[in-house]
């Protein structure tokens, strides 16, 4: 079993049963995030970003499970901590490029309103938090990019 497949499995086991925010099946959301990966660790990343905020994961077990150091990395820095403020949060990922590329992935599709039905005070609140922090997270990006073709 490859390790992309290993994470997609491990995906599907931690968010059986969950729901988004609309009512669809939660883990739709983590394999949406993987298929806009352009390599093969933002794709293990993707799949993987909610894991351990979201069920009984830790980082140890999915170390034990035989991910790489730089995918527990990018983790760590995707995976927003309880009581994290979340500015903070997105400096943090903002300090290792492939976080940045996983969690714009993420926004991406935390952004795609057409999924809700209606929307209220809380979600346009919500979407315009997400909206800064891709916009922020996209200039990064943007300036990595510059700097790898130095």
């Amino acid at each position: 079993m490859s390790t992309l497949e290993k994470a997609i499995e491990i995906a599907v086991a931690a968010h059986k049963g969950q729901k988004d925010k609309t009512g669809a099946d939660y883990i739709l959301h983590p394999l949406r995030v993987m298929e806009r990966g352009k390599s093969e660790i933002e794709k293990i990343c993707g799949v993987l970003h909610d894991v351990v905020e979201d069920s009984k994961w830790t980082f140890e077990m999915l170390e034990n499970e035989g991910f790489s150091d730089e995918v527990i990395s990018v983790l760590r820095c995707v995976t927003k901590e309880q009581e994290e403020d979340y500015e903070d949060f997105i400096n943090r990922v903002a300090q290792n490029p492939i976080a940045v590329e996983v969690k714009i992935n993420d926004l991406l599709d935390n952004m795609d309103i057409t999924r809700f039905k209606n929307l209220d005070k809380e979600d346009l609140r919500r979407l315009n938090k997400y909206l800064k922090a891709f916009w922020r997270l996209r200039k990064i990006k943007m300036n990595n990019d510059v700097n790898n073709h130095k």
